[in-house]
């Protein structure tokens, strides 16, 4: 099939992969709740897995649809949203990431349709965007299997996550103010 025959299915691999990574989220919780923190972070990893394999589907076999373009970041977001809030249940100082992940993601969506209106342009994620979300689930996956974490290498992690997470969301500020003010 040719790139445009896809743009308008719903049903394809890369969104049924999306939609997979939706119904883990339930799954997460139940298991972080019930104290199996080892399967959580197994499904975590197979979240991650997940996306990774829809991405290059989509690229790679020219199955890029309108539907997957909003349910991708939907499935990442939620998923990173309600790991992040499962942890600060037992590590309060997760309240930094996630305050500013929620502001970040609040911005960043506001501000991405308020620039396809005015543009007609969906933007990708920048590589300082992309490190974000390392580092985030680099300390999502490290919280969750690391049970019994000292507070050192706790806060260590979190700073640096929080670090990462507050860099990227200055830059996108910077940016998408930029392009909505009319600038490239």
């Amino acid at each position: 099939m040719s790139k445009d025959s896809y743009e308008n299915k719903i049903i394809t691999i890369p969104n049924i992969l999306s939609f997979f990574r939706i119904c883990l989220i339930p799954v997460i919780v139940w298991l972080y709740c019930a104290g199996h923190y080892a399967w959580t972070g197994y499904i975590l990893l197979l979240s991650g897995a997940t996306d990774l394999v829809d991405g290059y589907i989509a690229r790679r076999f020219h199955m890029i649809s309108n539907l997957g373009k909003a349910l991708d970041p939907i499935a990442d977001k939620l998923t990173q949203g309600v790991v992040l809030l499962c942890l600060l249940f037992r590590f309060p100082l997760m309240t930094a990431p996630f305050v500013l992940f929620i502001a970040k993601e609040i911005f960043m969506s506001i501000s991405g349709l308020l620039i396809i209106r005015r543009t007609g342009a969906v933007h990708g994620a920048d590589w300082h965007g992309k490190a974000a979300t390392c580092s985030l689930y680099g300390m999502m996956i490290l919280h969750v299997f690391w049970y019994d974490i000292t507070p050192g290498a706790s806060l260590a992690v979190i700073a640096v996550c929080t670090l990462m997470i507050g860099v990227s969301f200055g830059l996108y500020v910077a940016h998408n103010v930029k392009l909505l003010k009319g600038g490239e």
